[in-house]
């Protein structure tokens, strides 16, 4: 049976008010409570408000009074309470935004110390791979064989931190937003080409086999090679650092639907847990970031190949699994023909 709405339905505690005011006694109350019951046991639906006028104990007017005022005074401790949580969410939001506006800040710092200190790295190490060279060359003397070694790791070493020193740099562009893309058709062959030349050394050492392949008359795509040419070495590196010997890397291009050519890089490596595949792309972070890790690195590589990816309007997958290796993947748009 559906309850007609009524004021008194809408109070609750009407009884606590009432003996409250003063209008009736707690031994009324349970009097009025007591009759309401049997009404109600014997069918008859009974408010306590009607239970007390049948009991001649309040009037018509007395009751519909108290519940008029509790109504008024449930309304004031309504909008009081909505007064308060706007100001709690005012001062949320703002506390929100200066938290914000802190971590913006910090970021911008963090980015300008970056590229500060990489500027500043530069030159010294511009005069050290200089007098290297010279060295090497036996410009400055004759050398044993003893030292032509040393100068030999002293020279990969130097490359090794003129790398570091521009990931640094490109990082920091990439974070205060001034990274900035010199787009031309490129063919994305001869890239992919270039860079598995290049990396055959590298795989070599690590006795890793590596793969390209490709179709002929590929499309050229749109975009910056230098920087596209640097993004695809640094996923062949990844894949080659995490990959044990006797495993494969395969770079793949081939052409996809609706005008575009997919890039993907496919390892043999240790793969990365389900759980932790959000993390490779946070800067300067290893998923192994203990003291005794056993990969190198700065965590900069695949920050900056997401930031690269997407500044030519493209996105960056993975698709991995722990222990069984990795496969990345991104698709370029290809250059427009003139009809």
């Amino acid at each position: 049976m559906t309850i007609p709405l009524t004021p008194e339905v809408l109070v609750p505690r009407l009884g606590e008010t009432l003996v409250k005011s003063g209008l009736i006694s707690e031994a009324e109350l349970q009097k009025a409570l007591t009759y309401q019951k049997e009404k109600q046991q014997g069918g008859t639906r009974c408010l306590l408000g009607q239970a007390l006028m049948d009991l001649n104990l309040l009037t018509r007017m007395q009751i519909d009074q108290a519940v008029t005022e509790q109504i008024i005074q449930l309304r004031t401790a309504l909008e009081d309470a909505n007064r308060f949580l706007e100001r709690r969410v005012a001062e949320r939001t703002a506390e929100l935004q200066e938290a914000l506006r802190k971590l913006s800040e910090l970021s911008q710092m963090k980015a300008n110390f970056v590229a500060n200190v990489s500027h500043e790295l530069r030159t010294p190490l511009t005069h050290v791979k200089g007098y290297l060279e010279l060295l090497a060359t036996e410009s400055l003397g004759a050398l044993s064989v003893e030292q032509k070694n040393a100068l030999q790791v002293s020279q990969r070493a130097a490359v090794r931190l003129e790398s570091l020193i521009d990931n640094l740099i490109l990082f920091s562009l990439a974070a205060r937003g001034e990274m900035t893309l010199s787009l031309a058709p490129v063919d994305l062959n001869k890239v992919g080409t270039e860079i598995i030349n290049y990396s055959r050394t590298k795989a070599g050492d690590r006795n890793v086999v590596l793969h390209f392949e490709m179709q002929p008359d590929i499309p050229l795509v749109q975009a910056d090679e230098e920087k596209i040419s640097w993004a695809i070495l640094q996923l062949i590196d990844n894949a080659i650092k995490f990959t044990p010997s006797g495993g494969e890397v395969t770079l793949t291009i081939q052409p996809e639907m609706n005008s575009l050519v997919m890039v993907s890089v496919v390892d043999t490596g240790i793969g990365i847990p389900a759980s932790r595949i959000n993390e490779i792309y946070e800067p300067f972070h290893q998923l192994d970031s203990s003291s005794t890790r056993r990969y190198g690195g700065t965590g900069l590589g695949l920050s900056l190949v997401r930031e690269i990816i997407t500044a030519h309007g493209s996105a960056i997958e993975v698709q991995s699994e722990d222990g069984k290796g990795t496969k990345f993947r991104f698709p370029l748009v290809t250059v427009k023909q003139n009809p």
